[in-house]
């Protein structure tokens, strides 16, 4: 149980540390969003927060 918890807070860092090198702030903006929206339960916070992600994937690259 330990290591599966331990796997699954690297991959979430991981995850983390690349969604804010390629996307930057904004990109981290969003995953918070949507993190904190699936985790509340609130279908407003995790649609903004997919919002943020998919316009920050499908924008014009700089």
């Amino acid at each position: 149980m330990t290591v599966i918890a331990l796997l699954a807070a690297v991959s979430a860092l991981t995850f983390e540390q690349f969604v804010q090198w390629q996307y930057g702030p904004m990109g981290i903006v969003g995953l918070l969003l949507l993190t904190v929206g699936i985790k509340a339960k609130s279908p407003t916070c995790s649609s903004i927060g997919a919002v943020v992600l998919a316009l920050m994937m499908t924008g014009p690259a700089i």
